[in-house]
């Protein structure tokens, strides 16, 4: 069973991050800039990777190993949607 507090952390850093990714998706429909698509697509993953480890722990009764596991690879693909946003080259407009 995972203790309170722990289950209110994990719900506020994925409304942290579900907050930035909505902010990020209106910037990007206000200015049409495409790296703001992938901001708002990273932090979504980054903000399902914060709770994802405590579900499948508890709801599919895995390992610690796999549910560790799950979560590094959805905080690292939203790490490297960022990473792809910073180094686009922006497109010229004439």
């Amino acid at each position: 069973m995972i203790s309170v507090p722990i289950i209110l952390i994990k719900l506020i850093a994925l409304l942290l991050s579900l907050s930035v990714a909505y902010l990020a998706f209106y910037a990007y429909r206000r200015s049409d800039d495409p790296p703001m698509v992938y901001v708002s697509a990273g932090f979504v993953f980054i903000g399902i990777g914060a709770v994802c480890e405590g579900l499948i722990l508890s709801a599919l009764d895995t390992s610690m190993f796999s549910a560790a596991l799950t979560q590094a690879v959805l905080v690292s693909l939203g790490m490297l949607l960022i990473l792809r946003s910073i180094t686009l080259v922006p497109e010229q407009k004439i």
